[in-house]
This record gives C-alpha cells, structure tokens and sequence, in this order.
C-alpha cells in the first residue's frame, strides 16, 4: 500500500505535521526513534498554553489526540533507509520493514556537539542551557556565564543581563570588536578571556568554573551555543540542498516547507535557523500543509 505521506520523526515538528494531515484525511505515517533533541530537559518552556509542561509529555498527549484520526499510523523503530522513487518514495525500517509514500517529511532533528569541557555535558538541559527564552526564566537573578563557541556569543552576552548578572567567557578566541565590547560594558557584561578548562559542582548543579589560570568564578548556570550536526543522513542522501544556520548546516525550504527535491519537506530544528518548541510546531504545520498541498496538485 502506497501512503500518502511518511513523517520521519515523532516529536513536536513530526507531529504537527501529521496532524495536519490527518485533518485532511490523508493516509500518514509516523515513525518515531524516540530520541528527540529535547530529551534532556525536564520541562519545555514558552509554548503557548503548555509553559512548564515535559517534553515527553506534551509528546505523549498529542500521540494520543493524533491517534484519533482513523488515517494516521504510529511506528515506533527508527527508520535506515530512504530511497526516492519515480514517483514517490520508499523508506526502509530498522526491522526491514518497507513503507511506500507519495511525499516525504523529515522532521528528523539536530544533534548537539558540545564544546570538550568536562563538566558541561553531564549538565546539558540543566544547567548548561542554550536558549534563554526556554530556560532562562528557571535560572535568573543569579551569576550566569556565556561560553562563546562562535563570534555570534558576543550578541548573546549582551541579552543575558535581563536574566542576571552575566560573564562573558570568550575562551581567548572569540573577543568583542570594540562596537561589542562597548555594547557588553553598558549592559554591565564581565568579559573574561581566560579560558573555561571546568565546570565544579555536584551535577546538575554548577558551584563555578575552574579557568586556565587557577581562579575560579562562580556561577549558576551556562549558556553555550553547541556546534549542530544533522540527526539523520537522510536529507543528503536524498540530495537536498542545505544552508548555513547560526550553529551548524539546516535543510534550504520555500514557505511552505518543500526542499530543493520535489515532494521533500523539512520541519523542526532541521530547517529553522533559530530553534525553539514554538518554532519547530510552526514548521510542522507548514510542512503538513505543504503537503497537503502538493498532495492536492496530483
């Protein structure tokens, strides 16, 4: 049986891409690894009606609501093969499994690299956070770092302060031009060059950091910008063209979601410079209805 849409990825893109179609009465298959990139935070925050609510469960409620639709399947395995066919597309399970599909929709999301300092992974989505509009909030009115991995961690160091008292750690690479540094100085930024070589505390807590020199600052948290990879092979595979994002490559879209290949759509941090739940739900739904749209045209 040919489906009309496969979405590869089951969390907050996958399935708002999904449920659009299910709306529209289209056959619809999601497959689900169960590795989203969310899964190291306890709570998701800033999405609308649902602040403070888990990942896992926000994801739980929509399978169910999705499950609904008689038009929509749920496999949870992960998929290792996808192949484009003429017409349609041809995507191979873990297990072997073969499904057939007339559009495909990556929603397979970003795997991050962190930078080698002991101390910040076993943090991650704690403590070292990325985004402050997501984590901010839990963590304000005390000491906060940002730990440059780019020349663009200049212009988060400026936003922090709404937050708390912010240091900027360049890690003697990333140093302010003067327009920054002057920008930094009035937000009341420390701009601290010396490098970062540990993060102290009991895990997930941080006490403070250990620099290059022997001192030690303390601090209550970290924001870092990790270097992105791609989740999955599949969009290279399939010859999708990409573009640069402020940390790391994201699948190249028009507005309503279709990749540089016809009848491939990408959603969710895959293809969304800034990232964030609200964002990657609104991808989604773009992508659902752009291919329902396709779907339309045949």
């Amino acid at each position: 049986m040919q489906l009309d849409v496969i979405v590869i990825g089951g969390s907050f893109a996958g399935l708002s891409a999904a449920m659009q179609l299910a709306r529209g009465q289209r056959k619809v298959t999601v497959i689900d690894a169960g590795e989203p990139r969310n899964r190291f935070a306890d709570e998701s925050h800033g999405f609308f009606g649902l602040d403070g609510v888990s990942p896992f469960t926000i994801q739980q409620e929509a399978y169910r609501q999705l499950l609904k639709y008689p038009t929509v399947d749920l496999v949870k395995g992960k998929a290792v093969a996808v192949e484009k066919l003429a017409p349609g597309f041809h995507v191979t399970l873990e297990d072997n499994t073969k499904l057939h599909c007339k559009k495909l929709i990556l929603a397979t999301g970003l795997r991050d690299e962190l930078p080698n300092i002991p101390g910040l992974k076993e943090r991650w989505g704690a403590t070292v956070i990325h985004c402050p509009y997501c984590h901010g909030y839990e963590v304000r009115n005390q000491a906060l770092g940002v730990l440059a991995t780019s020349p663009l961690f200049a212009h988060q160091a400026g936003m922090i302060p709404d937050w708390g008292p912010t240091t900027y750690f360049t890690q003697g690479l990333y140093e302010p031009n003067d327009e920054e540094r002057a920008f930094l100085l009035k937000r009341g930024v420390t701009i601290e060059s010396t490098p970062i070589l540990e993060v102290l505390g009991r895990a997930p807590e941080i006490s403070s950091v250990y620099l290059a020199d022997g001192r030690t600052i303390r601090l209550a948290a970290i924001f870092v910008g990790p270097k992105t990879h791609m989740a999955s092979p599949f969009a290279e595979q399939l010859g999708c063209e990409f573009e640069e994002g402020p940390l790391g490559l994201v699948i190249k879209t028009d507005a309503f979601k279709q990749t540089s290949i016809e009848g491939v759509f990408a959603a969710g941090d895959v293809s969304n410079p800034m990232q964030n739940a609200t964002l990657a739900s609104a991808s989604g739904v773009m992508a659902g209805v752009g291919a329902h749209r396709a779907l339309m045209r045949e």
